[in-house]
């Protein structure tokens, strides 16, 4: 997994990509805390570009629930943007779709 973000229009954008797995969870995870952290500090909103994101195990749903717990402790609203299918049917199954706000595009997260 190749994690970047940027700051822009009042968020940070994050911009995972490759798949997030049992291997990979944990950098994940660390990744979207710290991205949490920087949010409080700056934008209070942080967007997930998920469009680089071909897989995503239990572990990264484990990943973005902690991240999700220290978000609304530091009034951070997070949002998975760009879903591709794949991911898309994960969110669903999961019921993550109902737990994070998802928008088709990042311009509409960063709108939202």
């Amino acid at each position: 997994m190749i994690w970047s973000e940027e700051a822009r229009d009042g968020a940070i954008v994050a911009a995972p990509r490759g798949k997030i797995d049992e291997s990979t969870a944990q950098d994940f995870g660390a990744s979207l805390e710290g991205a949490v952290a920087r949010a409080a500090d700056a934008a209070a909103r942080l967007v997930v570009d998920c469009s680089g994101i071909d897989y995503m195990s239990s572990r990264g749903l484990r990943a973005l629930t902690l991240a999700k717990r220290k978000a609304d402790g530091s009034a951070v609203t997070i949002l998975l943007a760009a879903p591709n299918g794949v991911v898309r049917e994960i969110l669903a199954i999961s019921r993550y779709d109902k737990l994070f706000g998802v928008t088709e595009t990042v311009e509409a997260a960063l709108t939202a």
